[in-house]
């Protein structure tokens, strides 16, 4: 498995997550146990989320525009 993005949060990597398995994409969330570890570890770079590394382009490419899409009003 291969991490293609850090997420800011547990809620992000949560939804990330469920909208990659949606599309038929699994996903791992590295770190996310550690979370609760702040102040005994460094506050950066602790989540992560990991795919197949065959998934890991398309998996970039669809989280890239979820992040960038414009929201509906």
């Amino acid at each position: 498995m291969i991490k293609i993005y850090s997420p800011e949060n547990v809620i992000e990597a949560q939804c990330l997550k469920d909208f990659l398995e949606q599309r038929h994409i699994p996903c791992f969330i590295g770190g996310q146990y550690l979370v609760g570890a702040i102040g005994e570890l460094p506050m950066a770079g602790l989540l992560g989320l990991y795919v197949e590394d065959m998934d890991a382009g398309l998996a970039r490419h669809l989280i890239s525009d979820y992040l960038n899409a414009t929201p509906v009003l």
